[in-house]
């Protein structure tokens, strides 16, 4: 009884400071890339575990293999949750309160595919009638594979037939980001 009135407490104070929370949380498109961490202690500690699992691990044979895993840890362990709050949660941060919104989720994916040995790992933002679509996707041994918590894994020949899965328009914003780059697609 005591917990669910210190989180009825939390929620009213969130709720009072709502806006100012959501002006200090904004971020621009260049500090995009600082949400991703895959050189984080946390991050490269799940990582490790992950490779454990393959041991000995070798990335040409086994990223596919550590990358489902990933996924998989990340889809079943960690509640997707709505916050009152537009709030970044970083990846260390969603990992240890195993909770956090699509956006988060894929941030953490990201960060974990990055540490797994892929740089090429991204998130792919889609908003369209003010809605997010949020994934991940990553090349390797010349396919894109898509990691979407709402439609599971897609593999496609090339990203421009990714691209087209999305049939992106002129009214839509879509961008893609990690560690190290930030991109309008459209």
């Amino acid at each position: 009884m005591a917990d669910e009135r210190l989180a009825g407490l939390y929620l009213a104070i969130i709720s009072r400071y709502k806006d100012y929370i959501e002006e200090k949380e904004e971020l621009s498109v260049a500090e995009l890339p600082t949400l991703v961490t895959p050189r984080a202690d946390d991050i490269v500690s799940k990582a490790d575990e992950i490779k454990g699992k393959l041991a000995p691990y070798f990335y040409d044979r086994d990223f596919i293999s550590a990358a489902h895993i990933a996924f998989e840890f990340v889809s079943t362990a960690i509640e997707e949750v709505a916050l009152p709050v537009q709030f970044w949660l970083t990846p260390e941060e969603t990992l240890r309160f195993r909770a956090g919104d699509r956006m988060d989720k894929s941030i953490l994916l990201c960060s974990l595919l990055i540490a797994l040995g892929n740089p090429s790992a991204k998130v792919f933002m889609l908003i369209r009638d003010n809605e997010r679509n949020t994934c991940v996707y990553f090349e390797f041994s010349g396919r894109v594979t898509v990691m979407d918590f709402k439609r599971g894994i897609d593999e496609y020949a090339n990203r421009n037939e990714l691209l087209e899965r999305f049939s992106i328009t002129d009214e839509d914003t879509a961008y893609e980001f990690n560690n190290r780059s930030y991109a309008d697609i459209y």
